[in-house]
């Protein structure tokens, strides 16, 4: 039987103290402490704690994350100093460094390829399938007529809808069809705008089916299933590249010489192209650079996330997003990958501390935004399989990781200090630096006992 002590009815009417008492006296065995400690993460500005209350709900506080930036970004000829919000260690670190790296190579180069977005309205009709095709002219020009008041503004702007198809499904699953629809949203992401679109074609479909003499016998075998955006967008693509000679890689890892390194690096990314085991990690890496910019930016890291691998499984094999040749003497190293992002509207528009990542940036547009966020996924991509191809990912991982095991491990200063020394050349584990720590308090206890 259900403990009735932890389930309730109304708990979303309750105040957010209301919300913390429930809690804290029945999940907690320290009310108080938690309680305290809860509220000291709410923000000190009531004004701001109001705004991010907003953005869920049930909210009761705030889950800090670090806010890091990343200097010598070189996009096109202009340079960037770039917000990441990420709480893994070396992340920041491998994005900086692989940025310096490039920026007297050249730095990166971004070409947006498209940016189209996508939306279907899913639909089921039993009546004959040609009534819906022949008539389908027509039946696009009376959607779009519907909906011209809602895609005025967005028309004004430089966008709106680019394209309607009508979509048989009913191989897959009986009487099914789909009006995938193609927009364009400029500086602003566009689910709303987009959804709205979509559910004004599912009602006014309808409406022409039941006034149109040849369709309206068959009006009861229309239903509307679902109108909704499609979070994979394959036509909304960002390429970034670096290149240089192969002469301009010396010294970027003393075991090899520029010729070594770039072999062994292209051989690393073929092998993410071939094998998805190792294309998921690779990936992984990717999006630690993309999805730290996508949250320093208030944009939706799980829709980008979402489409990015449905778009290294585009040819049936999932494989990694980056790719690497060698010709002529010039290594060159690339990346093309989806990015549906925003810079107006949301929480890009509401989330103070976006604001200041998009003012950062030079309050880019959509589109330069795109750009920034792909050169900053191949410079972690870059970063992290430089590292898999000569120290190995540990070294650096774990030296960054460091500091938070001494501080769950509670060291002292002095321990801290002592800590970065000795592990400056020996390997970090959690089990090694306890071990240091360890024997250093021992000595101190036998100290003091002599």
């Amino acid at each position: 039987m259900a403990n009735s002590k932890k389930s309730i009815t109304g708990f979303s009417k309750l105040s957010k103290l209301g919300k913390i008492k429930w809690i804290v006296e029945n999940f907690f065995k320290d009310p108080e402490v938690v309680r305290k400690e809860l509220k000291s993460y709410w923000h000190s500005n009531e004004d701001q704690q109001k705004i991010l209350d907003g953005f869920s709900e049930n909210t009761i506080t705030n889950f800090p994350m670090p806010y890091g930036v990343a200097p010598n970004f070189v996009i096109n000829g202009e340079t960037y100093c770039i917000p990441m919000v990420i709480e893994e260690s070396s992340v920041v670190a491998a994005a900086s460094s692989a940025a310096k790296f490039w920026m007297s190579r050249g730095g990166f180069k971004t070409t947006v390829i498209n940016t189209e977005k996508v939306g279907q309205l899913h639909f089921l009709w039993k009546g004959p399938k040609a009534l819906l095709t022949n008539n389908f002219e027509e039946i696009e020009l009376r959607l779009l007529d519907a909906v011209q008041p809602l895609i005025k503004n967005m028309k004004a702007r430089g966008g709106g809808i680019n394209k309607i198809d009508l979509i048989d499904k009913t191989n897959d699953l009986e009487h099914l069809y789909q009006l995938q629809c193609y927009f364009e949203t400029c500086d602003s992401m566009g689910a709303n705008f987009i959804n709205s679109i979509l559910e004004k074609f599912g009602s006014e479909l309808g409406n022409y089916i039941q006034v149109t003499p040849q369709l309206k016998d068959f009006a009861s075998e229309y239903e509307v299933i679902m109108a909704i955006l499609s979070n994979y967008t394959p036509n909304c693509v960002v390429r970034a590249e670096v290149s240089c000679h192969i002469d301009q890689l010396e010294g970027v890892s003393k075991h090899f010489n520029g010729q070594e390194f770039a072999t062994k690096f292209k051989t690393a990314v073929d092998i993410a192209r071939i094998d998805p085991y190792r294309a998921t990690t690779h990936n992984k890496g990717i999006y630690n650079g993309i999805d730290a910019v996508v949250l320093a930016t208030g944009n939706d890291f799980r829709a980008i996330e979402a489409c990015g691998h449905s778009y290294a499984s585009k040819d049936g094999q999932y494989r990694s997003l980056s790719y690497c040749t060698i010709d002529d003497d010039i290594f060159r190293f690339w990346l093309e990958v989806p990015l549906a992002i925003g810079t107006v509207g949301g929480l890009t528009s509401l989330h103070p501390i976006a604001k200041r990542s998009l003012e950062l940036l030079g309050n880019p547009s959509a589109a330069k935004l795109m750009q920034i966020i792909a050169a900053t996924g191949l410079a972690q991509n870059f970063g992290a399989v430089r590292s898999l191809v000569t120290t190995g990912i540990q070294r650096g991982h774990m030296r960054m990781h460091l500091m938070n095991i001494l501080h769950q491990l509670e060291a002292t200063e002095k321990e801290i200090k002592g800590a970065l020394t000795h592990f400056n050349t020996e390997i970090v584990s959690f089990v090694s630096v306890r071990n240091f720590l360890d024997s250093g308090r021992q000595d101190k206890e036998i100290k003091i006992v002599n």
